[in-house]
């Protein structure tokens, strides 16, 4: 029973610290989109112009921003569940089942991959962008709030403080993931390990269900004589 709060506890309070992950993906990288005009700066390149000194940004495909919102909402939404589930279990005294367990340990790997890819995405991407900003600027957060592309009308006030913050958030998500796979995995092994001691005992109580209604034989004792 202490095993069991404490493996719910700490599954609460991880779920708890996702969902707030999940707002420090969702809202910078919603608010980048915005400022940008619907344009993600990720992987993004361009050439710095002689005349004006403006960027001729190369804009990257939208879909890495979307992915990485995607995966924001994706984990909102789970954790959200995930609280109220198992806020419910703890007010009951109950736990989830077997099968319960195994699907939440699963999805919970898997949620592991597809942050570890929008963190990746983030970062690689981040650095891309950084790349061409430092052609001109001593650092990329030099350049935040600079007008270096006045033809699409992007807003770069925040946009290194908002990278940042998503690019935090993704690589928390993913170090919060695994490490509810491991309080998953570690409640699913504890399932099986109750399983595989109630088979032995079952067992052991069969053997000796099957002994006492069998005929023994009392050592030393012998057959009394037959009456003539």
């Amino acid at each position: 029973m202490v095993l069991t709060n404490v493996l719910l506890l700490s599954q609460i309070a991880g779920y708890v610290i996702g969902l707030i992950l999940s707002l420090c993906i969702i809202v910078p990288m919603s608010m980048h989109q915005d400022e940008f005009g619907g344009h993600c700066l990720l992987f993004s390149k361009g050439a710095w112009q002689e005349e004006d000194g403006q960027l001729l940004v190369s804009w990257a495909s939208q879909a890495y921003c979307n992915y990485v919102i995607a995966i924001g909402v994706l984990m909102f939404i789970v954790c959200l569940v995930q609280i109220y589930r198992l806020s419910i279990f703890m007010y009951k005294g109950q736990d989830s089942s077997f099968l319960s367990a195994f699907i939440e340990a699963v999805g919970c790997m898997i949620l592991c991959g597809l942050t570890v890819t929008a963190a990746c995405i983030v970062t690689l991407g981040f650095m891309t962008w950084c790349q061409i900003i430092v052609e001109r600027f001593p650092s990329c957060e030099d350049a935040a709030g600079q007008d270096i592309d006045k033809r699409d009308k992007i807003s770069t006030h925040g946009f290194y403080i908002e990278m940042g913050t998503a690019q935090f958030g993704a690589w928390g998500a993913f170090a919060t993931w695994v490490g509810l796979a491991v309080f998953s995995t570690l409640k699913v092994c504890r399932y099986h390990q109750l399983q595989n001691i109630q088979v032995s005992m079952y067992r052991e109580r069969q053997r000796l269900v099957n002994e006492s209604g069998s005929p023994t034989t009392v050592e030393g004792r012998s057959t009394p004589p037959l009456n003539h």
